[in-house]
């Protein structure tokens, strides 16, 4: 492959190409960032906020062409993948029963894919460019996030007191969502020297506020077993890993004990220990699900993307809503992307790259289980392809 890549253009590494790159990943965090019907502060329409990220996805697009004017793109299985659950879902959405917003969501998904392929040059680069990037979008997330809250503590907090968006509809769990990737690749990049000391408790104190507010016990969970994973592959190479993990799990374990049940009731938020074995009512819609009659046809393929939900309820359940989109070929094929992103961790040299991409990995496998949009246009996708640029092997000649 370097043989066939050294006869390729040379992509400009100026900073020129690296603030278009900058700005095809903000567009294309926009893009998922889904303008939903939830009360804000400012009035505005719903139809104007679709409009402003949907219209993002073809702006991603310019940008992403303008940096790589000599169209190089890198061969990358992950995204060929991508393409493929994208196809099949377009081919499927011309016999759903809603074909018109079936369709369109195929076509997005495509023109993600699109996007990610022009990016390919990008992928595997020392200074890790893209993660910059999207620590970068985290970052504002937040920032927006908080500024709301500040201004409207009462609407942000309005919901069963956990805090959401208020200049933009973000619920509650999508908050935690960004505040747990910040939060974890920043442990990682502190233990690997690749952040200072002060930039990163400056971060952990906002994500991990973040995530208290948000009282997501999935995202917490996600962050505890993403960064367990990936500090042990840092464990034997770094003193510094080693002695935060001593000392983290010293503090776990004292703060575990002392408030014991403070942290229980935490946890339950004000649940009854049924509602909390049902997961808050996902079990019944994830029951309904299952039940529903399908044929061959559905079983194999499903029926066209949609919203992910089933008879007017969010499914909440990647699993769950693959297989009724796109039925058992969905899932094979989403399992597979994510057996592959493992292998590929478990094959690269120990390192901060590698680390950061399999708590990437985890965190997301970890929150697919009660949320939606791991191979979809969603932030988890986003969280994915940071995880296999991660992992791309650098390749002279490219940027």
């Amino acid at each position: 492959m370097t043989a066939v890549v050294s006869h390729l253009p040379r992509v400009d590494a100026r900073r020129g190409p690296r603030v278009l790159v900058g700005l095809a990943w903000a567009a294309l965090f926009l893009n998922a960032l889904t303008f939903s019907a939830r009360p804000i502060l400012l009035p505005v329409p719903q139809t104007v906020g679709q409009l402003a990220t949907q219209g993002a996805l073809p702006l991603a697009l310019l940008f992403a062409l303008m940096a790589n004017r000599h169209m190089v793109v890198r061969p990358q299985l992950f995204l060929a993948l991508l393409s493929v659950i994208g196809v099949v879902a377009l081919m499927t959405s011309l016999h759903s029963e809603f074909p018109a917003g079936s369709v369109f969501r195929s076509l997005r998904m495509l023109g993600v894919c699109a996007v990610l392929w022009v990016l390919t040059p990008w992928w595997g680069r020392r200074d890790m460019l893209l993660l910059r990037c999207h620590r970068a979008c985290l970052w504002i997330v937040l920032l927006v996030v908080g500024v709301g809250a500040l201004v409207a503590p009462g609407m942000a907090f309005a919901f069963e007191g956990r805090l959401a968006g208020t200049l933009w509809p973000i619920p509650p769990t999508q908050v935690a969502h960004y505040g747990a990737v910040l939060f974890g690749t920043t442990v990682i990049l502190w233990m690997c020297r690749r952040q200072s000391g002060r930039a990163a408790v400056l971060a952990l104190a906002i994500s991990g506020g973040v995530l208290v507010a948000t009282h997501t016990r999935t995202a917490i969970l996600g962050v505890a077993i993403g960064c367990a994973l990936a500090t042990a592959t840092l464990f034997l190479g770094h003193v510094r890993v080693r002695r935060a993990s001593v000392l983290g799990a010293a503090v776990l374990l004292v703060v575990s004990a002392v408030f014991a049940s403070q942290l229980t009731t935490w946890a339950m938020r004000g649940q009854s220990a049924s509602e909390a074995a049902e997961l808050t009512g996902r079990t019944k819609v994830w029951s309904a699900v299952i039940d529903a009659p399908r044929g061959s046809f559905e079983l194999l393929f499903g029926s066209g993307l949609s919203d992910q939900s089933f008879d007017g309820l969010p499914i909440d359940s990647n699993w769950l809503a693959t297989y009724l989109d796109q039925g058992w070929f969905g899932v094979v094929l989403q399992v597979l992307v994510l057996l592959l992103l493992i292998l590929a961790a478990a094959t690269r040299e120990r390192g901060p790259e590698r680390a950061i991409a399999l708590f990437l990995i985890v965190y997301c496998i970890v929150a697919s289980i009660t949320e939606t949009g791991l191979m979809v246009p969603s932030a988890y996708l986003l969280d994915l392809v940071v995880a296999a640029a991660l992992l791309a092997r650098p390749v002279r000649g490219l940027a």
